[in-house]
């Protein structure tokens, strides 16, 4: 097998082997697609090679279909082109055996045999496209450059129903404490974001409550749904709890297909199971439910990316039920709802919070940035001795000042080079879109100003409004310093991260200009001392 790419392989790639409970994750990599060329024939292979990593393109090439499954089930690849006629597994049987292990790839036919009949055949099992040999490189090019066009709109799209899933669920638990409308809605959009053809939600039955660390007790189903490909009459496989809920309980991932799912169900289902997938609702390390999805459509089989979705609205779902239960069994009594209203409060804004680090998580140069955000500008507000009330007023909006980023595309932004007009004004609209966002929600009015005044200028210069000076709210200021340094001192796609002398020398040149020389004076006199005490307790600080 051999290797051809500009740089060297990305640690994405590995050699874990795929087994019932950890399958192999699709990896959309817009900077360096993965190809694998699979072709009897070395001539062919290395041709291929070479012509494609002169394109940029990270390729590995495998002799026969045999050695091409066990690559894909190695690594996450983006393309395969594999030869129609080769011993051991000719590419027809090849291309049926991705679709049946749900490899989530793009396949292309080469043979030298070229009629319209072996083409449809070639496109019945599922290619994308065929090549006719012998070829032009050229033309092999073309179709790869299409296939892989196509395949990051796919991506693109399934980014953007993930995040409207999250959205929607948002808006329902911002309008909504019945837990009925609550699940409904999550159930709806567990059905849309995975095409499951049978969801259901169980809860622990009433009174089976038990103290942290306990064995979780009776489970009942709570609500269902069933796609439009079954009747609105079926009914789930019971589950065979002594095996789910041990999984469960260690925060183990289950998701199993076909055979090796059965164990999970309390006898044989009525129907051929395709895959099955369930997420504990948890609560304070306890198991109050199980989200739980279904397929039975041939070569549907639910993804790991897809259990890391249900995983993010199964712990909204477990967050939006303990806020319905509080109000429910507080509202007899005024002093009780208080208590209500701020834990709901509370849960919510977190859940708001768990929306952004969901979506600040998919990108590396990204990853942990409110949280930074938010500490330093603790920092600063300290550092003013602000009252403690406006303290935390503070961390909070660092905490979601760049919540308006949802729905922003990130290869768009991620990119070495200059952003275009259209990028720029994209990536501009997110301080409006993070002010819509809370806007609406009455306790968290408080926190728009630093969402939205974030990039706002000392002299003028800044956005959204082109305030300046005292006219942009303190909080504002305070967020744009804290964003700024870590922007700064962390990498990015265009530039890697600043050493701390350095990003310190850019606050001072751009104090009075940029930033608030006040707030700057206040942050450089207390970072060194912040630094030394991170160091001391063993935590990572900027160099």
């Amino acid at each position: 097998m051999t290797t051809t790419t500009r740089d060297a392989i990305p640690e994405a790639i590995n050699d874990e082997p795929v087994s019932a409970t950890h399958r192999l994750e699709y990896t959309f990599n817009p900077e360096s697609p993965r190809i694998l060329v699979v072709d009897d024939e070395r001539v062919i292979r290395e041709i291929l090679s070479d012509f494609l990593g002169l394109e940029g393109y990270v390729v590995r090439t495998v002799e026969d279909g045999v050695q091409a499954l066990e690559e894909l089930q190695k690594r996450s690849y983006n393309l395969v082109i594999s030869d129609l006629k080769m011993p051991k597994m000719n590419g027809l049987d090849l291309i049926e055996k991705i679709t049946e292990l749900g490899i989530p790839v793009l396949t292309v036919i080469m043979t030298g045999f070229g009629t319209v009949e072996t083409a449809i055949e070639a496109m019945k099992h599922g290619a994308y496209d065929y090549i006719l040999k012998p070829f032009k490189v050229e033309e092999v090019i073309h179709i790869v450059k299409r296939g892989l066009d196509r395949q990051r709109l796919q991506h693109e799209n399934l980014r953007l129903k993930d995040a409207l899933s999250i959205y929607k669920i948002s808006e329902a638990i911002a309008t909504s404490l019945s837990v009925e409308k609550v699940l409904d809605l999550v159930l709806d959009a567990v059905l849309d974001a995975v095409d499951a053809d049978i969801v259901n939600l169980l809860l622990e039955r009433p009174g089976d409550a038990h103290a942290p660390g306990d064995r979780p007790g009776t489970f009942v189903e709570h609500a269902r749904k069933v796609s439009s490909r079954l009747e609105s009459t079926e009914t789930a496989p019971p589950l065979n709890l002594g095996e789910v809920l041990p999984l469960l309980q260690e925060d183990k991932p289950l998701l199993a297909h076909s055979a090796r799912a059965y164990r999970f169900l309390s006898g044989q289902p009525e129907k051929r199971l395709v895959s099955f997938c369930s997420i504990p609702l948890k609560l304070k390390g306890r198991i109050i439910g199980m989200l739980n999805a279904y397929s039975y459509t041939k070569g549907a089989k639910f993804s790991e990316g897809q259990r890391k979705m249900l995983y993010v609205l199964g712990s909204r779902a477990a967050v939006s039920i303990e806020n319905a239960r509080l109000y429910e069994s507080l509202v007899d009594t005024n002093e009780d709802l208080i208590h209500a209203n701020v834990s709901l409060e509370e849960n919510f804004r977190q859940t708001i919070i768990g929306f952004a680090h969901a979506l600040e998580e998919s990108d590396r140069y990204t990853r942990g940035h409110s949280e930074r955000v938010a500490t330093y500008a603790r920092l600063i507000a300290v550092g003013m001795r602000l009252p403690s009330e406006e303290i935390e007023t503070v961390v909070k909006s660092g905490l979601l000042h760049d919540v308006g980023k949802i729905g922003i595309r990130n290869d768009r932004l991620n990119k070495p080079g200059k952003l275009t007009p259209e990028e720029l004004a994209m990536f501009r609209s997110h301080p409006a879109k993070g002010k819509r966002i809370l806007e609406p929600i009455p306790f968290m009015r408080d926190i728009v100003p630093g969402c939205y005044c974030h990039h706002e200028a000392w002299d003028g210069s800044g956005y959204p409004q082109g305030l300046s000076s005292d006219k942009i709210p303190t909080i504002g200021r305070i967020v744009a310093v804290a964003d700024a340094y870590d922007a700064m001192t962390t990498d990015r796609a265009y530039r890697k991260a600043l050493p701390h002398v350095i990003a310190c020398g850019e606050m001072e040149r751009c104090s009075g200009t940029q930033f608030d020389p006040e707030i700057v004076r206040v942050f450089l006199a207390h970072i060194d001392d912040f630094r030394k005490a991170e160091a001391l307790a063993g935590r990572t600080i900027p160099r």
